[in-house]
């Protein structure tokens, strides 16, 4: 799994997406996503969240890594599974990023997550994360969505830049970056609160003016 970029939770006193009123002339925020739904090689699908989805948030709180990297609610209630669902689609409609559901296309059963996020858009790069259910593991799942995911963003939006951040014992998502084409660029000390400490992440990249994604090719823009 790469870290995904954190969830935005409200600050004390502000509705979600709210942010307190520093100014009577806020300046415009970014404009709204249309989270597309993708296909993610014959056997998955990518997709908008949806309601219905919250076994897949139930699966998810029980693993021992994913609620330490996510705001995946541990332990689960159904109200903080919807908040969840809602936040998705709030990053979406504030332009934050595209968060998708991962969808095994045979039986409609969400098995996973992965998101483009946009914060850094404006100095040309953007970053991935995602992750699975332990059931979904060892299937080619991820190297499925995030190759797809990674081809979209360099050749249909044109991103210059993609980072996937990896926490160093990680090596089966170290593996799947570097097989589609992202190369290691360094070690990151301290650089995500993990639980209840600072670990480590390695940075992978890969930029539009690369080449070949996966063996696809990618247009420079």
């Amino acid at each position: 799994m790469a870290a995904p970029e954190p969830d935005p939770r409200p600050s004390p006193g502000t509705s979600p997406g709210q942010a307190p009123d520093s100014s009577s002339n806020p300046a415009p925020g970014p404009e709204p996503l249309t989270v597309p739904s993708m296909s993610a090689g014959a056997d998955f699908v990518l997709r908008p969240w949806e309601m219905s989805d919250l076994p897949l948030v139930r699966e998810a709180s029980l693993d021992p890594y994913i609620p330490l990297i996510t705001t995946i609610p541990a332990p689960y209630s159904e109200a903080a599974a919807e908040a969840f669902v809602r936040r998705q689609w709030e990053r979406a409609a504030t332009g934050a990023g595209y968060p998708f559901a991962i969808v095994r296309s045979r039986d409609r059963r969400p098995v996973g997550a992965i998101g483009l996020w946009l914060r850094e858009l404006p100095e040309g790069r953007a970053s991935l994360g995602y992750w699975l259910t332990g059931t979904a593991r060892g299937q080619g799942v991820a190297r499925a969505a995030l190759r797809t995911v990674t081809g979209w963003a360099l050749r249909d939006l044109g991103v210059p830049r993609l980072q996937l951040y990896i926490e160093p014992w990680n090596t089966a998502s170290a593996r799947i970056a570097e097989a589609i084409g992202f190369r290691r660029e360094g070690l990151l000390r301290g650089w995500q609160q993990v639980g209840d400490e600072r670990r480590d992440m390695a940075v992978y990249a890969l930029l539009n003016s690369d080449g070949p994604v996966d063996g696809r090719a990618v247009t420079a823009h």
